[in-house]
């Protein structure tokens, strides 16, 4: 049996989430074209006959503009200790950019296989094209392999995992064969609430929420989960609920099709919306919404 640990780092929107979702099976990391829809390093378990991998897919990195942001760019980065390997993904129909070259400065500072995730290679014409990327991010450092995926329609991922088995070390399997992620139900639960508001909102909105309070309740074979909508000011949380309550209905209706495929079961979803303000900025609020506890 092999085993190890890979952390997948690249900047928001590069589709670390979409990858691992594809290479899981399952859905357990929210996904939305918003930048920073990622917040806590998620833990995603692969096992098959051969081997044993726990991705830990972090917060995309950017530029922080408060105590929330500051801690997300912090456990991506911190998330490069301790671990096998390094899968640093990028946008391959996009130019080396700013942050590419930021983590790429950390990258040269860490002792471990680093491997260069070209995703998105179904937007690019061609192998011409791919070959281009590939000899821009060369150039800057010296990457262990290359591999051109394309997360969306699985294209070279099993190529991928083939090789993950090659370079891991043997080792012990740290969970059971059918447990695909440390995240507590809660957790899991709140975020796929957040990612239909990601969805549907627009502008400052989607980055000033938080879902939190998950209760479960029981009642004659009836599943009932209840949740709560955070957000910063009153004029948010008139959007959130919307007219005559329609965004608060367009948001458990999408919401509560994923988490009755999560929980196995049809459940009866309540959601409510509260004020917090300025709730980002603040540590305890941001622990006690579930991010970067220990």
């Amino acid at each position: 049996m092999k085993s190890g640990f890979i952390t997948i780092i690249g900047k928001p929107n590069v589709g670390k989430s979409t990858f691992l979702n594809k290479v899981i099976g399952e859905k357990i990391a929210i996904m939305s074209p918003k930048p920073q829809t990622t917040r806590n390093i998620i833990q995603g378990i692969y096992t098959d006959s051969r081997m044993q991998v726990i991705f830990l897919d972090t917060p995309g990195i950017h530029k922080p503009k408060h105590y929330l942001g500051e801690k997300m760019v912090d456990s991506s980065f911190k998330a490069l200790s301790g671990v096998d390997a390094c899968f640093f993904m990028v946008d391959a129909s996009e130019n080396v950019g700013e942050y590419e070259r930021l983590i790429i400065e950390k990258l040269k500072k860490i002792k471990m296989p680093v491997f260069l995730i070209l995703n998105k290679i179904d937007l690019l014409p061609g192998r011409g094209a791919i070959d281009k990327v590939i000899l821009d991010y060369m150039s800057l450092f010296e990457f262990k392999e290359v591999f051109p995926i394309s997360a969306k329609e699985a294209t070279n991922i099993n190529h991928l995992l083939d090789r993950i088995c090659e370079i891991l070390p043997e080792g012990p399997q740290y969970y059971p064969d059918d447990q695909i992620t440390d995240q507590p139900e809660k957790f899991i639960i709140s975020e796929l609430v957040r990612e239909k508001v990601l969805y549907l909102t627009q502008e400052e909105i989607p980055h000033s929420i938080a879902v939190g309070d998950i209760m479960f309740k029981e009642d004659d074979g009836r599943f009932e989960v209840y949740a709560t909508i955070f957000v910063e000011r009153a004029s948010q949380k008139k959007i959130i609920i919307g007219q005559n309550g329609s965004m608060i209905k367009k948001i458990g209706t999408l919401a509560r099709k994923d988490i009755n495929k999560f929980l196995g079961t049809h459940v009866h979803l309540e959601l409510w919306v509260k004020v917090k303000e300025n709730w980002r900025n603040r540590v305890s609020d941001v622990k006690n919404f579930g991010y970067f506890n220990e």
